[in-house]
């Protein structure tokens, strides 16, 4: 079946306890560049890195709690990605690991505790 609609992207919403902090933590500690801030005072933001787009919403402005959203990001080198936040003082959860179902990967926190898995196809044994 030819779908004629596109899916172009997506940007999963984080819900962080204080914007600026976690605006900081995501640009020093992961990264990511600021796209952009919205508000007066600002309370929703977003930043991207590459092709990956994460927007953060204050806690203030929604009824879910900080930290409950996790996020898969798919890199051409997990091991790579590893050592770079690593250096920057990313929140490391667990380092790469190998598994079963074909990835290595890692996870890696932000200052709510929202998740963010790193991963790469796993070489072949």
């Amino acid at each position: 079946m030819d779908d004629p609609i596109t899916l172009e992207g997506c940007a999963p919403v984080f819900v962080v306890s204080n914007l600026r902090e976690s605006l900081v933590h995501y640009r020093e500690a992961l990264g990511f560049d600021e796209a952009f801030t919205y508000g007066e005072p600002a309370f929703y933001a977003g930043v991207c890195r590459g092709n990956v787009a994460i927007h953060l919403q204050a806690a203030d402005r929604t009824p879910r709690p900080p930290g409950a959203s996790q996020l898969t990001v798919f890199v051409s080198s997990a091991d790579a990605i590893y050592e770079e936040l690593r250096e920057r003082g990313a929140r490391i959860r667990k380092a790469p690991a190998t598994y079963p179902y074909g990835m290595r990967d890692f996870d890696v926190e932000d200052l709510d505790g929202n998740v963010l898995v790193f991963g790469s196809e796993a070489e072949p044994e």
